[in-house]
């Protein structure tokens, strides 16, 4: 396989991944504007969503962590 048909496939692969995971974005999104709305102003269920957040967020943060490359060394 040429240089160039390796590096398409390459690229061709990341926008699948990114797609993919934008997906997932928006369905969270889409998930949590609906908990919102179904907490209302009941603070045990509102309490019950921040602790879900809060632990969600602690999955993506460390997800995206160790799935994000290094920058370049400036040269």
């Amino acid at each position: 396989m040429s240089t160039a048909a390796s590096a398409l496939q390459a690229l061709q692969a990341q926008v699948a991944q990114n797609t993919t995971v934008e997906e997932s974005a928006v369905t969270l999104i889409k998930g949590l504007a609906a908990q919102i709305a179904a907490a209302g102003t009941d603070p045990t269920a509102l309490a019950a969503l921040t602790t879900a957040l809060n632990q969600s967020a602690s999955v993506l943060s460390a997800a995206i962590a160790a799935n994000t490359p290094a920058a370049p060394a400036a040269s």
